[in-house]
């Protein structure tokens, strides 16, 4: 079972947490500029409740940053890795905008 781990530079990040484990790292790019960073991740162990660690990166600097716990139950799941891809590629086509993902 996979998921899709999403971070947005300036706004938050999710962090990946034992149980969950990254595979491929795509970046967004809406006309030419990142916007986003995709994780596709393995969860290892479906029957366990896991939750993946979400950052705000818009705290106040000198400020304890506000981090969320949100279970992989909430997030989409996808059966393979092609069906994650397909997920992030369906993500980068809107009509003529210009919009891509890449792989890191």
């Amino acid at each position: 079972m996979f998921v899709i781990l999403t971070s947005k530079p300036g706004q938050f990040r999710t962090e990946a947490v034992p149980g969950v484990n990254p595979l491929e790292t795509w970046e967004y790019l809406f006309y030419g500029r990142p916007k986003a960073t995709f994780v596709i991740a393995e969860l290892v162990d479906t029957r366990q409740t896991v939750k993946v660690r979400v950052i705000d990166e818009t705290t106040d600097p000198g400020a304890d940053p506000v981090i969320n716990h949100v279970p992989t139950k909430f997030l989409e799941r996808f059966d393979t890795l092609d069906a994650a891809h397909d997920a992030l590629r369906k993500l980068a086509h809107f009509g003529s905008m210009d919009l891509s993902i890449r792989k890191q």
